[in-house]
């Protein structure tokens, strides 16, 4: 399968580490220039630029608070000033926070929708020009399934990404006259950084029950399909969720 992005310019959000880590390495690996952009993580992002360089690649990090347009406008600015435009888009970053919906409060929710919403607008709206203008592009959101099947103590997490569901759904629609294709990646529990080694040693056992394959996900199971949304491979392929969850959800 060819997935040769020699060329391309990515930018990943949230690309530090973990799942955007990865993704940001695989699109380096197959040539793409790749902006690698962090909102605290500095130490992280230089790290995978880094490695990237490492291997012969080029990477840069970049600072956004994607929740912020005005920090997103900058970013995207300082992205094009340096390599000239964009020509991936991957949302990866998110904000979850795991508790009652009773328990709750109003700064709990805007939390939430600001980065997993908003932050996904914000960045769309900045690229979409970009794209629109070459007449090319792909823009690839990342959600967990609880945005389709619902999951207790995740309510916030899963509206707001279920709205990122549509916006990708309806953006499909609007640039596919455009060749800019939009489609989203739903997950499945991936075990990170972020993860409670505690609360997922205690409950491997019952959780990996929920899973045909037995087992939780891994970043770099990712990796790939995003390179392969990101390609000219899935030219045909536009408005889709496509699960990368061990079987977690079939709908």
């Amino acid at each position: 399968m060819e997935t040769n992005l020699k060329g391309k310019v990515a930018l990943v959000t949230g690309g530090g580490r973990d799942i955007g880590g990865d993704i940001a390495r695989a699109l380096a690996a197959e040539g793409a220039v790749v902006a690698v952009n962090y909102s605290r993580s500095r130490d992280e992002a230089e790290a995978v630029v880094t490695s990237i360089e490492a291997g012969g690649g080029k990477a840069k990090a970049y600072q956004a608070d994607i929740s912020d347009n005005a920090q997103v406008k900058a970013m995207i600015a300082a992205v094009t000033a340096d390599f000239g435009t964009v020509d991936i888009l991957v949302n990866n970053a998110g904000y979850v926070k795991y508790q009652p919906f009773v328990d709750s409060t109003p700064q709990d929710w805007k939390q939430q929708i600001d980065v997993c919403l908003y932050g996904a607008i914000n960045c769309c709206h900045e690229v979409a020009p970009l794209m629109i203008a070459q007449n090319s592009g792909r823009i690839i959101n990342l959600v967990g399934d609880s945005s389709r099947i619902g999951e207790a103590n995740l309510a916030l997490a899963a509206a707001a990404r279920g709205g990122t569901i549509a916006l990708g759904k309806s953006l499909a629609r609007e640039f596919g006259r455009n060749n800019v294709t939009v489609n989203t990646v739903s997950l499945g529990l991936i075990e990170t950084s972020h993860s409670d080694p505690e609360f997922l040693e205690k409950n491997r056992e019952k959780i990996v029950k929920a899973y045909p394959l037995r087992r939780i996900g891994r970043p770099d199971d990712i990796a790939p399909m995003v390179t392969f949304l990101a390609s000219e491979t899935s030219s045909w392929v536009t408005g889709q969720v496509i699960s990368v969850n061990g079987g977690f959800c079939m709908v």
